[in-house]
């Protein structure tokens, strides 16, 4: 979910620097095809060292910040019609994945700060409601994430409900780190859900376009279809209008054929521009 208090500046799309042969790295038609038209590689985005770009990249579009874990305790209602989105994630309170955040924490740690407001966040799920939130859930949150099994339970749920779900179609569809990575951030923002403009919506609707690579098609095509039917599904939303996450960032790495996500990385979100490596 896009933050609040950001203003766009005028900015230049960044240009990805990514020298893929030189480096040593593969290119797309250096892949060997496996059965099915399923692309062989090294290394998935849950390795490790992918997973932590991943991270980083979701961070920058999410908290303006490369420092994903700083991001435990953050929390504020930036007005998408999801109550408060919390954590490193975007945890909402309006999605239920804020609810079932706070129930492990509660089965790993009874009695924690969180605890006591279980009631109202099973209350105000599927709304946009604060009602026995306010006023003490925020600075509770905050004080919960110094908490080491609190910051545990949201790497696991993040992992469970986003990470998990994004990697395993991406390897399904065929897709190498970059497909998988943008599964992943779509899951972040639009839910893993079937409707129009949630994960599976979208891929759905990349399906009117494109094949993925398990079924006979072209890896960059199918990519290029999903950004595209990713970005509709941003703009039915005035809070997550802005694509530059897209647009400046993963369109970048795909336009550059970076399809093992590797280093360097230069990208820009709402203006600013990062980079890995």
């Amino acid at each position: 979910m896009m933050r609040s208090g950001r203003f766009l500046r005028v900015a230049a799309v960044v240009a990805a620097s990514v020298a893929l042969v030189s480096a040593g790295t593969a290119t797309s038609s250096a892949w060997p095809a496996a059965v099915g038209g399923v692309r062989a590689q090294a290394v998935d985005l849950d390795d490790p060292a992918k997973k932590d770009i991943a991270m980083r990249l979701v961070s920058s579009a999410e908290n303006s910040s490369l420092d994903w874990r700083a991001q435990y305790g953050y929390i504020e209602d930036i007005g998408d019609g999801r109550g408060y989105t919390g954590g490193i994630i975007g945890f909402c309170s309006g999605t239920h994945d804020m609810l079932e955040l706070v129930e492990e924490y509660t089965d790993r740690a009874p009695g924690n700060v969180l605890a006591k407001y279980l009631p109202a966040l099973r209350a105000v799920d599927g709304s946009d409601s604060h009602e026995g939130l306010d006023p003490g859930f925020t600075g509770d949150w905050r004080a919960a994430a110094g908490d080491p099994v609190f910051q545990a339970a949201q790497d696991d749920e993040r992992d469970r409900v986003h990470f998990g779900p994004a990697v395993a179609r991406g390897r399904d569809d065929g897709v190498r780190t970059l497909g998988q990575f943008i599964y992943y951030d779509a899951i972040v923002m639009h839910g893993g859900g079937d409707d129009a403009t949630s994960f599976g919506g979208i891929r759905e609707r990349a399906l009117g376009v494109a094949r993925p690579p398990s079924q006979g098609g072209d890896e960059g095509a199918w990519l290029h279809a999903f950004l595209d039917a990713r970005v509709w599904a941003m703009r039915q939303e005035e809070a997550h209008s802005d694509t530059s996450r897209v647009d400046t960032a993963q369109r970048v790495f795909l336009d550059a054929g970076n399809f093992g996500l590797e280093t360097p990385l230069e990208w820009a979100v709402y203006g600013d521009g990062y980079r890995i490596g």
